[in-house]
């Protein structure tokens, strides 16, 4: 017989309180209603209250240091009775039945940790899309039953959508580090793969939505720049990333940067994240390459 889980939702946000608004309002039309909600702001500012009303379940207000990392665990140590917590950005906008399919995933297949999606609408790999324009998407996603959940093996789990399940987090003590700091690149990555070895990580395209890519509240460029070239040389060396992996990110944004730095995207700070990652790579050869120095950039 099928158990109810009790599934929880989590969000950690920064500089974007309208946008929080909006997605807490689109977080209400989930059919399956999630057993609470978790949301750690980095500033009290950052977060109206009132919006969370609107989900119909019980609400917390969780306080954290700020950066991703450590607002995400602050949430992991705030649902100790849940089972499923689905990390959601500021800016997603799931489809009324996902956390529905999410449930369905997890009762049917006990050896999958984490369930993510790849969207197909996802703003974060341009200029970002428009509330409007998100909503027409999922609008049409309520309209259209989602395909059956065809589970393919994935590397890491999508930051931005991202179901857990908590069992084995709180078994093998599984946290996301928190020595990535403020945006904390690759964070998602490095979770999944510490947390693979007591699972599957899996995609399905069931888990439906739309990712905003709000560009307001992200970190500086130059920081970011720094985070591209010292994260994934971090994560290598403590074995998170494999060599392929890691490599192939640091080069594709090194050598982005360096080609568009004179003709940036209008949305993209190509300069800075050209001078992070050169600062960066002057850290590795002086031996001071470490995540926790973008903090002490501008």
């Amino acid at each position: 017989m099928k158990r109810d889980f009790r599934i929880a939702i989590g969000i950690a946000t920064a500089g974007r309180r309208e946008q929080l608004a909006l997605t807490l309002a689109q977080l209400g039309k989930q059919r399956r209603k999630p057993d609470q909600l978790l949301v750690c702001p980095a500033r009290s500012e950052d977060f109206d209250a009132a919006g969370a009303q609107l989900l119909g379940c019980p609400f917390y207000l969780v306080s954290g240091p700020r950066g991703l990392c450590a607002q995400r665990n602050a949430i992991l140590r705030s649902c100790r009775d849940a089972d499923l917590l689905v990390l959601f950005d500021d800016d997603f906008y799931p489809a009324a039945d996902y956390l529905e399919r999410a449930q369905e995933i997890f009762w049917q297949e006990p050896a999958v940790v984490i369930a993510t999606h790849h969207p197909e609408f996802d703003g974060a790999t341009g200029s970002g899309l428009t509330h409007e324009a998100a909503l027409e998407v999922v609008e049409r996603f309520d309209l259209t039953p989602a395909p059956e959940a065809c589970l393919r093996p994935t590397y890491a789990g999508y930051g931005c959508n991202m179901v857990v399940r908590l069992a084995p987090v709180r078994a093998h003590e599984v946290w996301f580090d928190e020595n990535l700091p403020l945006y904390s690149w690759l964070e998602d990555v490095d979770f999944s793969r510490r947390l693979s070895p007591y699972g599957r990580i899996v995609e399905s395209s069931s888990l439906r939505g739309v990712h905003l890519g709000t560009k307001r509240g992200r970190t500086s460029g130059v920081r970011l720049g720094y985070s591209q070239v010292a994260n994934p040389l971090y994560m290598l060396k403590k074995g998170s990333l494999s060599l392929p992996y890691a490599l192939g990110q640091m080069s594709r944004n090194v050598a982005k940067n360096t080609l568009r730095a004179l003709w940036p995207e209008p949305w993209v700070d190509r300069a800075g994240r050209f001078k992070g990652n050169t600062i960066a790579f002057g850290h590795l050869l002086t031996g001071r390459l470490h995540p926790l120095n973008a903090t002490e950039l501008e």
